[in-house]
């Protein structure tokens, strides 16, 4: 009887390697935590908005675009259903005055254009002397130099000022006319119409950098009733109070709670008067609204409203609401008591989002924390230098869209930890066109070789398409991991950069490369770019789109009269080649470098495993042209640079040629640096009279025989010029 066999049972099979868990960097802890969201894959998330009473800037594009990315991470690779709020700032000190600066400036000229220019120069001078009050009570050393700037332009078009100039000096001219005519303002439609136009530029910019639209849009003027409410309720729970028309979030009632904590996340910065007061408000900081708290430290939940300022009924009287309350308010309106995620600028840490925390859990008053992630983008410097629209040297969104593509500047963007300070430079932009170029490079051989070999025939696997297939996983392993780790997007382009060159150098290695692995690895690429927000027409199969591409019939009809044109220009180079016929090659490549960019074509002679190939590309117009004219702008220096080298050539050789029709005996006595002679015109004594050294002479010596052999020279060849 045979013996009964011991077979293991089936078991579910244990992986070699943990899942990665995606850690977020939570401005709370100060360190990455794993993300753990209260409703599984929801997660509720709040982003700060803007302060609509200008024009967006870099950096608003350094926030917006960060978090754009980490939204597109979290819902599309990490597949979590987000619900996203953002709100716009329309109520603001710097709205009231910006608004009523811009209104009474414009008056102001509307006014004067038939007034003599004495009386507006009279009144330049008095601009300029409360513009220099101003700067004297300024303790900020960066302010004080952008007003120095403004006085200085001033100073410059003062003294030949025509109505039609003031333009130039507005800055200072608007704050004297505030100064002596805004508390006059009352018209609401003046506080109304400026952050409205300012949010719908705002919008047109962040559609020209492919940032997501929020999924609800908050405006603080649509949420003055729940705010006064919500105040209400803070102080009925003990932790604000009213005072002169005014109410005030009392830090140390709430702070001396052992619920609660003031300033969970900047807590080394309470009492810095610079930033409370920059929290309080341009139009809200004075001795008697320091007088009206009940501790420095405390902060405007309401404002009362003086006049020249929008104000609301409530009631505590006429006024509105103030910075910090906004955000508590309706991110709890419209995301609850719990927010998964909350995001902003670095700068807004404190006292703006520790003002907003405080607010909020002292309004639900359970101990619970209001939010859970905290999440800041890193300052955005412009050549190493802070930027601030205060200090008025930004640059706005659209002048960076007119050197840069939106592309180009979310790569920037990606190539940098979103947490860290970014700069905005030449080196920054440089690398990123680079890696974009890079990248669009790939795509373009993919997709000729698509084109080119049949993507449904399968062919045996050599061990070079075994070991690109491996690189490929481990790629699709070091992005996940990198994605992990705090979004890292630098590290995850890091892979996909060394994939690429890893397909580069197959792609040359081989003559018939294999279509489908290929094709495979650019698909992957081209979908994490999506995830990024690279591909801004939607999504596409492989690589960036074009305006080319955007059309399968204009292809299909381009690509076959491609490769007849490709053919024949291969036919003529070879012939041009074995006869020698230079023309015909300078054609081909005229064909090439000139006419077919000008069509959105690019082609390239390769040579692969000892072949010379034609690589026929469908790229934008636009990049081709570009291209071409850097090409023809680095053609031409070298061109100037060969003519440089050329002329200073000729002038030596002019020089040289005029140097040997010296006589040594007259070449050291136009020298200042002698006073005496011998017979012969050789320097004895220096222009102070004393004789020279014997290093001296030993090197006059060497010059002198060296004229006397040149001079020789010259004399022979005259002789024999006479001779003949």
């Amino acid at each position: 009887m045979a013996s009964k066999r011991s077979v293991r049972e089936w078991s579910v099979p244990r992986s070699d390697l943990e899942m990665n868990k995606l850690k977020l960097y939570n401005s709370f802890t100060k360190q990455k935590e794993e993300f753990v969201p209260v409703s599984g894959k929801r997660v509720l998330w709040y982003n700060c908005g803007p302060t609509v009473y200008d024009s967006a800037h870099m950096g608003h594009a350094r926030s917006y675009i960060t978090f754009d990315i980490i939204r597109r991470v979290l819902r599309d690779y990490f597949k979590y259903d987000l619900f996203y709020a953002m709100n716009i700032t329309d109520i603001d000190d710097k709205i009231i005055k910006r608004a009523r600066q811009q209104f009474l400036f414009a008056k102001y000229c509307e006014e004067h254009k038939n007034v003599d220019n004495s009386t507006i120069k009279c009144d330049i001078l008095k601009a300029i002397d409360h513009y220099k009050n101003k700067l004297n009570a300024e303790t900020d050393e960066d302010k004080k130099k952008m007003m120095i700037r403004l006085l200085e332009n001033v100073e410059n078009y003062g003294n030949n000022i025509e109505i039609c100039s003031l333009k130039k000096i507005e800055s200072v001219l608007s704050e004297w006319l505030d100064s002596i005519e805004g508390h006059d303002v009352n018209d609401i439609s003046v506080f109304e119409s400026l952050p409205r136009k300012h949010e719908n530029e705002f919008y047109e910019d962040m559609t020209a950098l492919n940032v997501l639209a929020p999924d609800v849009v908050t405006r603080v003027s649509e949420y003055v009733p729940e705010i006064i409410e919500y105040i209400k309720k803070i102080c009925e729970n003990g932790y604000a109070y009213e005072s002169k028309g005014s109410v005030y979030f009392d830090t140390v009632t709430f702070s001396t709670n052992p619920k609660h904590q003031y300033a969970k996340l900047v807590p080394e910065a309470v009492g810095d008067r610079a930033a409370l007061d920059e929290g309080e408000g341009v139009l809200s900081v004075s001795e008697s609204k320091l007088a009206e708290k009940r501790h420095p430290n405390d902060f405007a939940l309401w404002k009362a409203s003086k006049p020249g300022e929008p104000f609301w009924e409530s009631p505590w009287g006429k006024g509105r609401p103030g910075w910090h309350i906004e955000c508590s308010v309706m991110a709890s309106a419209v995301l609850g008591k719990t927010l998964d995620i909350h995001s902003g600028g670095y700068d807004l840490k404190f006292p703006h989002h520790d003002n907003e925390i405080a607010q909020a859990e002292a309004y639900y008053d359970t101990g619970d924390d209001w939010i859970n992630y905290f999440l800041h983008s890193g300052h955005l410097t412009i050549s190493g230098c802070k930027m601030s629209k205060s200090l008025k040297n930004f640059i706005t969104i659209k002048e960076a869209l007119e050197k840069h593509t939106s592309r180009q500047l979310r790569f920037a963007f990606l190539l940098h930890s979103w947490k860290d300070t970014l700069d905005y430079s030449e080196n920054s932009m440089h690398d990123a066109i680079n890696y974009e170029k890079f990248a669009n490079e790939f795509f373009l051989a993919v997709k000729d070789i698509i084109r080119s070999v049949e993507t449904n025939t399968f062919t045996k696997w050599s061990q070079l398409e075994l070991d690109l297939n491996l690189k490929f996983h481990d790629s699709i392993a070091a992005v996940d991991v990198a994605l992990c780790d705090n979004i890292d997007t630098r590290s995850a382009l890091d892979a996909i950069k060394e994939l690429i060159s890893s397909c580069n150098i197959y792609m040359k290695s081989t003559s018939i490369p294999n279509a489908v692995l290929l094709k495979n690895i650019a698909g992957y690429i081209t979908n994490l770019f999506e995830i990024f927000g690279l591909l801004e027409n939607g999504k596409n199969e492989i690589g960036f789109s074009s305006n080319v591409e955007s059309s399968v019939n204009r292809e299909e009809v381009i690509i076959p009269l491609l490769d007849v044109l490709c053919k024949f220009r291969e036919e003529m180079r070879l012939i041009g080649k074995e006869f020698k016929l230079n023309q015909i090659l300078d054609k081909c490549d005229e064909l090439r470098d000139d006419i077919l960019p000008d069509l959105g074509i690019k082609i390239e002679d390769k040579e692969v495993c000892g072949v010379m190939k034609t690589v026929k590309k469908l790229v934008d117009r636009e990049m081709l042209l570009k291209e071409k004219e850097e090409r023809m702008k680095i053609e031409e220096e070298k061109k100037k640079a060969k003519e440089k080298r050329k002329l200073e050539q000729l002038q030596a050789q002019v020089a040289k040629e005029a140097q040997k029709k010296i006589n040594p005996v007259d070449m050291f006595r136009n020298d200042s640096n002698y006073s005496q002679f011998d017979e012969k015109g050789f320097p004895i004594a220096d222009k102070e009279g004393k004789p020279l050294s014997k290093s001296a002479i030993k090197n006059l010596t060497k010059l002198y025989q060296q004229q006397e052999k040149r001079y020789k020279e010259y004399l022979s060849s005259l002789n024999e010029s006479n001779a003949s």
